[in-house]
């Protein structure tokens, strides 16, 4: 197996094992889409020919990592199955690859998660920073309940889809300076990470996204009035296929989300998982459970069984 899932993923296993997925199945493809404030790749990995094309992206959040160990592990399945012309779920994994483009960005926030999973060491001049801005919020465990990139801006409350209430609501909030959550930034797509996957998204031109998020089994697939149709019943086999509940996001934040933004721009389908149960980060001992339960929404997603 290429995708380890025995260990915390960092950003430099991600980057090796994309890397070796495509090295190993010439018919997956990459490109670096950019790098962090601190020079981490984000990358793409993209498997299939079809017509459909969805886009499947995980770990926006730092302690929220594990979601990009659910899309690398997809990703080698699929692949395995496509070489031995075999099946996942029951159906052919080269018919699926001949009817859609699967579009991953498996880790949108690599420094986030290094901080989180250990790869930053402590004294190190970027671990100084993080706890220089985690110090303004005492009340949040460090580095474990760390969600933002390493600048401390939150990347999924950074899309130009209400971002102005997101502002308002999380100030309120006392999240007004950069630290470890809930911080907003200076502008919509202020931030490599989100400029990067906002133009990818808008390249790729989906029929529908995936931000994988932890935790709580539950699917949102809503932003304020917009009606996207199909969106809810594709939504609800989302829910049967993966015994997670179809819900409403709370209202504190309901703004400047990935899936808000895409919504609103695209007026497409567009989904946050929020995988497991517990405290972020979710355990290891959790992500067979974590996978097994997301192996059909990530079949229905290329599929549009609705």
């Amino acid at each position: 197996m290429i995708v380890k899932t025995d260990r915390p993923i960092t950003a430099a296993s991600c980057d090796q094992m994309i890397r070796s997925l495509v090295e190993t199945y010439p018919f997956c493809r990459t490109e670096l889409l950019t790098t962090t404030a601190f020079q981490r790749p984000i990358r793409t990995l993209v498997i299939g020919e079809g017509t459909r094309r969805v886009l499947y992206t995980a770990a926006h959040h730092a302690n929220e990592w594990i979601t990009a160990l659910v899309l690398l592990r997809f990703a080698e399945e699929l692949a395995e199955a496509i070489r031995t012309d075999g099946m996942v779920l029951g159906r052919s994994a080269k018919a699926l690859s001949a009817a859609a483009t699967v579009c991953m960005v498996p880790m949108v926030d690599p420094d986030g998660v290094d901080l989180v999973t250990g790869a930053i060491a402590e004294g190190s001049g970027q671990y100084t920073l993080a706890r220089e801005l985690a110090d303004g919020y005492p009340d949040i465990s460090f580095p474990e309940g760390w969600k933002a990139n390493l600048l401390g801006v939150d990347l999924n409350l950074q899309y130009p889809a209400g971002w102005l209430q997101a502002r308002e609501i999380k100030f309120s909030q006392g999240f007004t300076r950069p630290g470890p959550r809930d911080y907003v930034g200076r502008a919509p797509l202020s931030q490599r990470e989100t400029k990067a996957l906002a133009d990818y998204t808008e390249a790729v031109d989906p029929e529908l996204v995936l931000a994988y998020h932890a935790q709580g089994k539950e699917i949102y697939w809503q932003f304020e009035d917009y009606y996207v149709p199909g969106a809810e019943a594709l939504g609800q086999v989302f829910a049967d296929v993966s015994g997670y509940r179809l819900a409403q996001v709370a209202y504190d934040s309901s703004f400047a989300g990935y899936k808000d933004w895409f919504i609103q721009n695209f007026r497409r389908p567009g989904y946050t998982i929020e995988v497991g149960e517990g405290t972020n980060p979710l355990p290891l001992s959790q992500f067979e459970e974590i996978y097994r339960d997301n192996l059909g929404i990530l079949l229905a997603g290329i599929l549009n069984d609705s």
